[in-house]
């Protein structure tokens, strides 16, 4: 028979992401399938119809009223009850009221046709009952529910001490989320015209005609089966109109054998099978499916309640860790900090050795005991090899019998990341065909979203439903994450973090002025335009944040729609030019449009010296975008708007007033911003939190600009900026020297949660920024050592950027780069950050496999763990911003300087200005030679210099000596004066930075 290619299965996802199926443990004798019977914890997972559930006096409580007609008109309940055929059961609780009377207490199915396995009149008088019964069917999800109605007169019910064990050990479930109360995670379905969870059961749209049918299916894969076991198999289903459905079981990859089969004739009411069968084979990739193909009309296929129970559990899950020698796999600069972490049971300092290649010992020395480390639960040592300075290859480090992975010292360490890093964007791209030659063929890619079957595209947009009456042309942008959505709060800090990682080339000493950054240094089709590389890749993303804002002439007009994604959610994998699902604008946020009007500004400015026309179109948004908000300061999105993509709810905006407004002041030193952001409370508050910024915390973005981009705040008020965030930096080098491995984020449960890695990395941002503000040595430390953590420095010796490291993540959830679940697709490109390990276990496959786990453990390098391994712009663009200042680390120069840069205000009605630079020698030794270099903010532009030879490229000026004025003595002072056209759209400081032959100068 033939049957369909693995390659072409699309498992569903459920709130944005996915899940998979690995059966759960067996169940010792005997199992309570009662969760909170005593109701310790509240009401959940206790459900109630016609009355609410309340804890009173420690028991689950509910007021009935009077006059319904029948005892199920008000029930209350519990679900998830697993019901095996021939198991026994024992079912205890201890039921009260404030008048004597009989509810009905029954076992059963939890859907149509909703079988008793066990009914009783239970008394209510406070005793403790017990009942025991057999059942005489299979089912994933039964339920116990007591019916309470059908009375008179109103009463209070309460109940207290249930419990509901099996006897005898329950055969283990192979199948995860069986009940789909996690939506569609763990399933795949093909051939339908659409999947979703209705009503609590998986349904899907079939279209007519399909030949065969395995040409369209819904099903599971890796599902476990052991040689002679034998297996039950249940469900329950239904086809309107009546339809015939093959189930199988079968191999879940070519060549597809066979375990079971049945071809059913279903009908619109439903029905419960069940079946049993001997598995011939061991495998861990079996499927179920149902096939679903070769009726000649359409029809909708609904599902629920899938059980397969039988063979062995799934063995516990644990993680292979590697050696206890846990390092930078990568590596570490020859002038910054080498620490490794040792895991052991010892606690007296042990002996270590640092090996070159051939195993030659270069250092040794011994550890200092930390104690047992609260983020990974284990008993560690340090290991500071700092000392060691040379540049090697393949070193490794020795300590209690164990060898490290491998890693290189050398200067170079961070050069190929800084643009593997900003490489993603580029691949992540929405409605550009991607090019395989400037990537690779792997990644090559016809263009997404653009309107071309299936696509139904994003050049015609609709609103949801209710939402608006126009449609918008939202091509472009990057994909947010795993799936195909383009969220404007990622978007917005994803494009700031590439515009900061090229604008701190403009006031760091040791960016070199941005040529690093320059036209020509990644893989994207704009370079050799004369522009920066990673200003075309930033600004593919803020054409897209534009086109998200409501047209003039429409209600909550200049405001931003807050995301744009399917109407449902989609399978994975399933590249972007073969979604077929419709496209829709979601409803305006104020915090989405302020997340435009600071991206917007702060692009502006940028590209002011590239291209005027889009940096005035970006900067008229901009301070729409803000009266927008400022006008309709309230608007929040949905928390509950989560169908086909993340909601991405933020229902306190302030933080984005202030980074705006902070924003909008750089690019144009207008008055009224001024005034707005020094009326923030952020703008004096504490907006460095212990586990870092992220989206819904953008204080710190415009903390960090204001600190670093020149501006006329006042000098005091600047002082103060800066000082802030040596503060947060001296918090964040205290927290990480508590931490054994070293990471400045604290070591509970609550700092390790979606997305920790790149608040990781965002608070080494906060130390990086330290560093360039001051070049004390302490914080470039810090920021360097954060990185350690990320690659590899951990408790599951795990790097968590994919091809650095040893082992490296590769697998994350992601529907483009699915290799995991179909091998003709690639992993993820190098440079692609994983989010790293989440203690809340947010998707139910890292649930089932790591529930209990250290918060340093809670990770899983599966497709399936989108909650601890998905990809996202935001996560990618702090590994950016970092890996870019981590390359710039070299030697500095060494010239002492001294600078005075005056303005001697405009002329032509403001359409130029005067300025003089005067340098003056504050060393010992003469200068023979030298050149000049700043940067402007804006649209500055030079006309002509003298006293040098200067020449602008971009935003730098760069001036050269004169052959009279070569030589400053020590103590001397040279100038130069220059004239410069500008326009009034932007601000006009003095540099933050000036350096003479490479070296910072004061001021």
């Amino acid at each position: 028979m033939k049957r369909r290619a693995a390659a072409t299965v699309v498992v569903l996802v459920a709130a944005g992401l996915i899940g998979s199926g690995t059966g759960s443990p067996a169940a010792a004798a005997p199992v309570d399938h009662i969760a909170n019977g005593t109701f310790e914890t509240g009401t959940s997972p206790w459900w109630a119809s016609g009355t609410t559930l309340a804890v009173r006096d420690g028991r689950l409580c509910v007021d009935v009223p009077g006059g319904t007609a029948n005892p199920w008109d008000v029930s209350i309940g519990h679900n998830g009850i697993p019901l095996v055929d021939g198991a026994a059961y024992t079912l205890t609780f201890t039921a009260d009221a404030t008048v004597d009377t009989t509810v009905n207490a029954n076992v059963q199915l939890n859907a149509a046709p909703y079988t008793t396995v066990f009914s009783t009149q239970a008394t209510t008088g406070g005793q403790p009952a017990t009942h025991t019964f057999t059942s005489d069917l299979t089912a994933a999800d039964g339920t116990f529910t007591l019916q309470l109605g059908g009375k008179p007169d109103p009463y209070t019910f309460c109940l207290d001490d249930v419990s509901l064990t099996s006897d005898g050990e329950l055969d283990p479930e192979q199948i995860e989320n069986g009940d789909f109360g996690d939506g569609t995670a763990g399933w795949y379905s093909y051939g339908t015209t659409s999947t979703a969870v209705d009503a609590g059961r998986l349904c899907s749209d079939v279209p007519g005609g399909l030949a065969n049918p395995w040409d369209g299916g819904v099903g599971q894969n890796d599902v476990r089966l052991t040689a002679g076991a034998s297996y039950t198999l249940s469900f329950d289903a239904s086809t309107d109109p009546p339809a015939t459905v093959r189930v199988a079981v079968q191999l879940g990859a070519d060549p597809y054998t066979g375990y079971f089969s049945r071809d059913l004739a279903m009908t619109a009411a439903g029905d419960h099978y069940e079946f049993t069968f001997t598995a011939p084979d061991d495998t861990p990739a079996g499927q179920v499916a149902f096939q679903v193909g070769a009726n000649a009309t359409a029809y909708r296929f609904c599902l629920d309640n899938v059980s397969l129970r039988g063979g062995e559990a799934e063995p516990p899950y644990v993680p292979d860790t590697g050696p206890r020698v846990r390092v930078n796999q990568v590596g570490y600069l020859p002038d910054g900090p080498k620490r490794a972490t040792l895991v052991t049971d010892a606690t007296t300092a042990l002996p270590w050795q640092l090996k070159n290649s051939a195993g030659a010992v270069l250092r040794s020395g011994t550890t200092t005991p930390r104690g047992t480390d609260a983020a990974s639960g284990q008993n560690v040592h340090t290991i500071d090899f700092t000392a060691y300075a040379a540049q090697a290859e393949n070193l490794t480090l020795t300590a209690d019998g164990e060898t490290s992975h491998p890693f290189d010292v050398t200067k170079t360490l961070y050069d190929r990341l800084r643009s593997d890093s900003l490489q993603f964007f580029y691949i992540q791209r929405s409605g550009i065909a991607i090019d395989g030659d400037l990537v690779g063929a792997a990644y090559a890619r016809p263009a997404g979203h653009l309107g071309v079957a299936p696509n139904q595209g994003d050049t015609d947009v609709p609103c949801q439903p209710g939402v608006c009456d126009y449609r918008l042309d939202a091509r472009g942008g990057w994909y947010d994450a795993g799936d195909h959505g383009k969220y404007v709060v990622n978007g917005g800090i994803a494009t700031a973090q590439l515009l900061s990682a090229y604008e701190r080339t403009k006031t760091a000493p040791t960016a070199g002025f941005g040529a690093a950054l320059g036209d020509g240094t990644l893989r994207v089709p704009e370079r050799g335009n004369n522009v920066p590389d990673i200003l075309d890749e930033a600004r593919w993303e803020l054409e897209w944040l534009l086109r998200m804002q409501v047209p003039a002439g429409k209600p909550l007009a200049g405001m931003a729609h807050h995301k744009l994604h399917d109407q449902n959610w989609t399978g994975l994998p399933l590249a972007p030019q073969a979604d077929p699902q419709p496209r829709e604008l979601h409803p305006p946020s104020t915090a989405a449009t302020l997340n435009l009007a600071a991206a917007a500004a702060q692009g502006a400015r940028l590209w002011a010296p590239y291209d005027a026309a889009f940096a005035g179109r970006a900067l008229t948004a901009a301070r729409t975008a803000y009266a927008a908000a400022k006008a309709h300061p309230a608007v929040y999105a949905s928390p509950n708007d989560g169908n086909g993509g993340g909601a991405y709810s933020d229902d306190d905006v302030t933080d984005e007033f202030y980074w705006a407004a902070a924003e909008l002041y750089l690019t144009t030193g207008a008055a009224a911003y001024r005034t707005d952001l020094e009326a923030s409370p952020h703008h004096t508050g504490d907006v460095f939190t212990a586990t870092g910024f992220s989206w819904g915390g953008t204080a710190a973005l415009g903390r960090l600009d204001l600190a670093t981009v020149p501006n006329g705040l006042p000098k005091a008020d600047q002082t103060r900026i800066r000082a802030s965030v040596t503060a947060a930096a001296d918090a964040y080098l205290a927290t990480a020297a508590g931490q054994a491995y070293g990471l400045p984020m604290p070591g509970g449960p609550g700092a390790y949660f979606w997305g920790a890695n790149s608040n990781i990395i965002n608070n080494a941002v906060v130390l990086a920024t330290a560093y360039d503000l001051t070049s004390q040595a302490r914080y470039r430390t810090g920021a360097v050592e954060a990185m350690d953590y990320i690659l590899g420095r951990n408790a599951l010796n795990q790097s968590y950027v994919t091809g650095w490291g040893e082992n490296a993540a590769e697998n994350q959830h992601s529907r483009i780069f699915a290799n995991q679940l179909d091998p003709a697709l690639p992993h993820p490109p190098a440079g692609s950050i994983a989010g790293g390990a989440n203690a809340s276990l947010d998707d139910p496959f890292a649930k089932q496999l790591l529930d209990g786990c250290e918060p340093m453990f809670c990770y899983v390098d599966d497709i399936n763990s989108y909650a601890t391994n998905e990809v996202a712009i935001n996560w990618n663009s702090a590994l950016a911003w970092i890996a870019s200042f981590l390359a710039d680390q070299s030697a500095p120069a060494t010239v002492s300087c001294r600078v005075v840069y005056s303005n001697y205000g405009t002329w032509e009605g403001g359409a130029g200005f005067t300025g003089q630079l005067d340098i003056t020698n504050t060393g010992s030794a003469p200068v023979n030679g030298w050149t000049a270099r700043f940067a402007f903010t804006g649209d500055q532009r030079l006309r002509e210099a003298w006293l040098a030879q200067a020449s602008q490229a971009g935003a730098v000026l760069t001036a050269r000596n004169e052959a009279h004025n070569a030589r400053i003595q020590p103590g001397a002072t040279v100038m130069f004066g220059f004239n410069a056209t500008q326009s009034s759209s932007y601000a006009n400081p003095a540099p933050g930075l000036v350096t003479v032959n490479g070296s910072r100068c004061s001021s």
